[in-house]
């Protein structure tokens, strides 16, 4: 018996049609195109579309009240012209021109930030950690990232080498080089952030002018700078991959808190003393930025 239903006996078994199925029907006469809408299931039984309504998704309700969207109702379910635009031939386009790219169009979803933020029952934003090498900015992103996740709440973390082993593996540590590394995480950040993860972006980024470029890039609030405020001499005592004894000696060159400066934060979020003789653990680190999350509500939607 077809997943479609045997007609001459009588007999049918249901058969939900996937987006590829329902795109290519037309094509096919023994299937009808059916698409679902929202809170609606769709099935095929001997080639006659019938549905079957279902719990509707909460965050997908709640955008639709809170943002006064009056959706119209659509003949079987439109939901390609409800959700995404609809191929109606209508050119309501306006397209834009950005930096090098012309001719482009920004194509909005009605599923939006706070309706993700609404699933996840946190607020996406980007914990941007800075400081000198060695002031342990990775294993506070690893001990957060740890934390957050033991209360139920999504993280991602964004750290500068791990980066530099994909995405900009094409970057050397030129000066342009840094900056475009900086800035392409920022902006990865803010995807993050857009689809309601913590994104918790860990790297040196030693230029207040770059940091302030990546907190531009998202909705006042949603950028929390952490500044790991330790002594070069701590740093270079810990020197964990060797860097700094390196850069002494000469084999390399342009290194941050060396022969290369670090500009501290003037207004950040959140800051993080350490020195001789009184440094916290990972852990206790981590809880002092949990407190920021929680007083101002960012664990929760």
């Amino acid at each position: 018996m077809s997943a479609l239903g045997n007609q001459t006996s009588g007999l049918c078994k249901s058969s939900v049609l996937d987006f590829s199925e329902a795109v290519h029907s037309k094509s096919s006469p023994s299937r009808t195109a059916v698409f679902g809408s929202r809170g609606k299931k769709l099935e095929i039984c001997g080639g006659v579309a019938r549905s079957s309504f279902l719990p509707p998704i909460k965050a997908m309700e709640a955008s639709a009240n809170s943002k006064g969207k009056h959706a119209r109702s659509n003949p079987a379910g439109d939901v390609l012209t409800n959700c995404c635009g609809g191929f109606s031939g209508e050119s309501t386009l306006r397209m834009s021109t950005v930096g090098n790219s012309s001719n482009i169009v920004w194509h909005k979803c009605s599923v939006e930030k706070s309706d993700r933020q609404e699933l996840l029952n946190q607020k996406g934003c980007v914990i941007w950690i800075t400081g000198l090498s060695g002031s342990g900015k990775s294993t506070l992103a690893c001990a957060l990232s740890c934390a957050l996740h033991a209360r139920g709440k999504l993280t991602y973390i964004l750290d500068g080498d791990n980066c530099r082993h994909g995405l900009n593996r094409d970057l050397s540590f030129k000066a342009e080089d840094r900056a475009e590394n900086i800035r392409r995480i920022g902006e990865v950040a803010k995807l993050f952030a857009d689809a309601g993860v913590i994104c918790i972006a860990s790297l040196i980024s030693p230029f207040r002018k770059e940091r302030d470029a990546c907190r531009a890039l998202l909705p006042e609030g949603d950028f929390i700078e952490v500044y790991m405020d330790v002594p070069l001499q701590i740093c270079e005592e810990r020197d964990p991959k060797g860097l700094y004894k390196l850069a002494r000696a000469g084999k390399i060159k342009g290194f941050t808190g060396v022969d290369d400066p670090y500009e501290p934060p003037l207004n950040c979020e959140i800051v993080l003393h350490q020195t001789e003789g009184v440094c916290d653990s990972p852990t206790v680190l981590a809880e002092k930025v949990i407190s920021y999350l929680e007083r101002n509500c960012y664990l929760e939607a």
